[in-house]
C-alpha cells in the first residue's frame, strides 16, 4: 500500500496573507508552460496524489468515499484520487458523469476522453467501485449509496456553459448527499473568473483545493458561498505564473499598509483633517456613524458637517468629534486640504453641496446618497471626472444596487462579474471603487483586490457608512506627496487595506449580526496590532 502524506506545495489559504489570483485562461497558461516539464498524465496523477492527501488529512476517519468524476481532466485527477484512496484502504465508489452524454448503444461502456483512459484504469485495476452516472443517482435516491467523504471531480476551469443533463442531475445529487463535500479546482457549476454561478445550481463545498493558481471567482460574489474553506496546491509548478498579476487578495500587507506609521515627534497637524459630509432629517445616525470610524481611524482632526441643521442640537457624538454650527458652509479653501467623506444618510439634501465638493475636496469618498445623486446628474459625472485630471483622487464605495444606477444596468449584471463591474466604474470615473458585497472588490482600473474577510454578519444597517468613515479616516493621514505609491495609488492601497479591517473586525466580534458603535469598536482595538 502507498504510504500517503501531506503534499509539500499544498496549502490553507489565510486571509492573513497576500494571494495572487489568476483566470482560467492564465491557468491554462501555466498548464500549457508545465507541459515542457512534464507529461499531462504527470500532471494529473500527482493532481490525484494530492487530493488523496488532503481528502484523508481533512477525513481521517472516513471509510467511505464518493468520487464523482467528469470527463476531462478533472474527473482524471479525481480518478487517480480514487485509485490512490481505495489502495490506502478506503471503500471508494466512482460515479463517472458526462454532459451533455455522447451517443451511445444502451449497454456500451462509458467512453472517456482518451486522457482520461489511463486513470480510469488505475480505478479499476485498484478495486474501486465504479458505475454509470444514471445507475448510481438511482442508488444515491434510494439511499443505496451513503458515504463519510463526497469528492466534486466533475468540471474544473474548462466549464464554459450551463450544467444540464446528466451533470446537472450530479450537481443535485452531490448537494443532496449528507456528508462533507471536497471540490477539486472549483466547485462544479461555479465560474472561476467571476464567482456566478453558470446555471441555477452549483455544487456547494465545504472545501475547494484549488489547483495550479487560486482562481477570483472561489472568493467573490457566490464563490465564498460555494466553495467553503479554500485550499492551494501549485504542484510545484508555481515559478510559472506569470509575471503580471492584475487581481489580488488583500492580506496583512495591505491592511498594515493603510495605517501610517506614527512617530514620536508628530502631533495632529501631521496627520491630516477629514471632513464628514450627510446626515439629512431622519438620518443624522449614519453620518454620526461614520464620523466616529472616522475618529477612530485617527486622523489629526475630524469634522462633522450635517445636512439637517435642526439635528444638531439633538446629537451627542463623542467630544472630540468637532460639530460644525446650524447652517455651516464652507469658506474658501476650507476643502482643499481635506479629505472628504460624502454622502453618508445625505439623502436628496446632498444635491446642493455635491458641485463644491466635487470641485475643491482634496480627497473624496462618495458614499450612499451621494452616489445616487451622481448617477442621476450627468452633470455631477463629469465634475468627478474631471477630478482626476486636476490630481484630486477620489475613493467610490457602492454597493451592487448603487453600481448598478451609476453604469445604467441591473443589479444582476453586476454581481454576474463583479471585478468588470468595478474595473467599469473606476474607469469610466477616473476613480478607485470599493465595490462592497461578498468578496468586496476594490479596483483602481488596471489593480483589482479582492477581500477575503467579513461576511454576512455586515448585513445591517450602518456597517457602510462604518467603512467610509474608517477609510477616510486611514486616508486623512497620509500626506498628499505620498498619493502616488508604487504599483497602486495611494488610494487603491488604503481602500483595499480599510476593506480588510472591516471585514476583520466584524470576523473577530463572531458570527451574530454586528451593530456599527461595537463595530467601531473593533476596529479601533484590531488596528492596533498594525502599530
Amino acid at each position: 500500500m502507498e504510504v500517503i502524506q501531506w503534499s509539500p506545495s499544498l496549502t490553507l489559504v489565510d486571509p492573513q496573507h497576500e494571494w495572487r489570483l489568476w483566470t482560467a485562461s492564465h491557468t491554462r497558461q501555466v498548464e500549457q508552460a508545465s507541459r515542457a516539464l512534464e507529461s499531462e498524465e504527470s500532471l494529473m496523477k500527482r493532481a490525484g496524489s494530492s487530493v488523496a492527501r488532503w481528502l484523508i488529512a481533512l477525513a481521517p476517519a472516513a471509510r467511505r468515499v464518493h468520487v464523482w468524476a467528469g470527463p476531462g481532466g478533472n474527473g482524471g485527477d479525481g480518478l487517480y484520487a480514487a485509485a490512490l484512496l481505495r489502495q490506502h484502504g478506503l471503500q471508494v465508489q466512482v460515479t463517472l458523469c458526462q454532459d451533455p452524454p455522447t451517443p451511445r448503444p444502451p449497454a456500451g461502456p462509458w467512453a472517456p476522453a482518451k486522457a482520461l483512459e489511463i486513470p480510469l484504469k488505475a480505478a479499476q485495476e485498484s478495486g474501486a467501485s465504479i458505475t454509470q452516472g444514471e445507475a448510481a443517482i438511482s442508488r444515491i435516491s434510494s439511499n443505496d449509496i451513503r458515504a463519510d467523504v463526497v469528492l466534486d471531480a466533475l468540471l474544473g476551469i474548462g466549464a464554459s456553459r450551463p450544467p444540464a443533463g446528466l451533470m446537472a442531475q450530479a450537481i443535485r445529487a452531490i448537494n443532496d448527499q449528507d456528508a462533507p463535500v471536497l471540490s477539486i479546482d472549483l466547485p462544479t457549476g461555479l465560474n472561476g473568473n467571476t464567482g456566478a454561478l453558470l446555471a441555477a445550481q452549483a455544487v456547494r463545498a465545504t472545501h475547494t483545493l484549488s489547483l495550479l493558481t487560486l482562481k477570483p471567482g472561489l472568493f467573490t460574489g457566490l464563490g465564498r458561498q460555494q466553495a467553503g474553506q479554500v485550499w492551494l496546491d501549485t504542484l510545484g509548478h508555481r515559478a510559472l505564473w506569470p509575471t503580471d498579476c492584475p487581481t489580488r487578495l488583500t492580506g496583512w500587507p495591505q491592511a498594515r499598509a493603510a495605517c501610517r506609521a506614527r512617530l514620536h515627534q508628530d502631533h495632529k497637524g501631521t496627520f491630516g483633517d477629514a471632513l464628514i459630509l450627510g446626515g439629512a432629517t431622519g438620518m443624522v445616525g449614519a453620518a454620526q456613524l461614520a464620523a466616529q470610524a472616522c475618529l477612530a481611524a485617527g486622523p489629526g482632526r475630524t469634522f462633522l458637517w450635517l445636512l439637517d441643521p435642526a439635528s444638531a442640537s439633538g446629537l451627542l457624538p463623542r467630544p472630540e468629534i468637532l460639530t460644525l454650527p446650524p447652517g455651516w458652509k464652507p469658506g474658501t479653501g476650507f476643502l482643499q486640504n481635506r479629505t472628504v467623506i460624502c454622502g453618508c444618510g445625505a439623502g436628496a439634501a446632498v444635491q446642493p453641496a455635491l458641485p463644491e465638493v466635487l470641485h475643491t475636496s482634496a480627497r473624496l469618498v462618495l458614499d450612499a446618497d451621494a452616489l445616487n445623486a451622481v448617477a442621476q446628474d450627468r452633470s455631477l459625472g463629469q465634475a468627478l471626472r474631471r477630478r482626476a485630471s486636476r490630481g484630486l483622487p477620489t475613493v467610490l464605495t457602492p454597493h451592487p444596487l448603487e453600481a448598478a444606477r451609476l453604469l445604467g444596468c441591473s443589479t444582476e449584471s453586476v454581481q454576474s462579474d463583479r471585478l468588470q463591474a468595478a474595473q467599469t466604474l473606476a474607469q469610466k470615473f477616473c476613480c478607485t471603487v470599493v465595490l462592497k458585497g461578498s468578496g468586496t472588490v476594490t479596483h483602481d482600473g488596471q489593480t483589482a483586490y479582492i477581500n477575503p474577510t467579513g461576511g454576512p454578519s455586515l448585513a445591517t444597517g450602518g456597517t457602510g457608512d462604518v467603512l467610509a468613515g474608517w477609510l477616510g479616516g486611514l486616508w486623512a493621514q497620509w500626506p498628499a506627496s505620498s498619493e502616488a505609491s508604487g504599483e497602486t495609488s495611494r488610494a487603491t492601497q488604503v481602500a483595499a487595506g480599510a476593506a480588510w479591517w472591516h471585514g476583520h473586525a466584524a470576523d473577530v466580534l463572531g458570527s451574530r449580526p454586528v451593530r456599527g458603535l461595537e463595530l467601531i469598536e473593533s476596529l479601533r482595538t484590531t488596528a492596533e496590532s498594525a502599530a
